[in-house]
């Protein structure tokens, strides 16, 4: 049976207004999704909101914070970052900036699919028409075989007469 948290519960309650999220289990939190992508984060009692180059800068002006993880005794920023403080509690706030971690989670996932489309959206290459089948070679006579020459005998030499 899939462990329970009321943080999580408490969460996904804040988030009925953007429409049906699901929690899912994973690394010691939760991942949040909207139509099948997931748009947010908690671990550790906090909630993060999914990101990217055009949502970021928003995050960034209301002092949010990113989401930041040790690995191989350096810091690893993600694309998770915390929504503001005043939005943490009221479900009003907090819809606008669910609605930006989605759009950056959808955009995240036409991104990943423009990578992989030119390789199986490439033109096939041009397929060479199958060569026309030759008619087979007419199948040559034997050359006639030649007779063996029959040797003429040597001529006998007749016997010079001597007078």
């Amino acid at each position: 049976m899939p462990r329970s948290d009321s943080f999580m519960e408490y969460t996904v309650e804040l988030l009925k207004p953007l429409g049906p999220v699901q929690a899912r289990s994973m690394f010691g939190g939760w991942g949040l999704y909207f139509g099948g992508r997931m748009f947010g984060l908690i671990i550790q009692g906090q909630l993060y909101l999914k990101t990217d180059e055009v949502t970021r800068p928003d995050f960034e002006a209301e002092g949010c914070r990113p989401f930041i993880y040790q690995s191989r005794g350096k810091e690893q920023p993600m694309s998770y970052w915390t929504p503001p403080a005043d939005a943490e509690d009221d479900g009003r706030r907090m819809l606008p900036w669910a609605r930006r971690a989605v759009d950056a989670a959808n955009r995240a996932a036409m991104k990943k699919a423009a990578k992989k489309a030119p390789a199986a959206k490439k033109a096939p290459a041009a397929k060479k028409a199958p060569a026309a089948k030759k008619a087979p070679a007419a199948k040559k006579a034997p050359a006639a075989k030649k007779a063996p020459v029959a040797k003429k005998p040597a001529a006998k030499k007749k016997p010079v007469r001597r007078s």
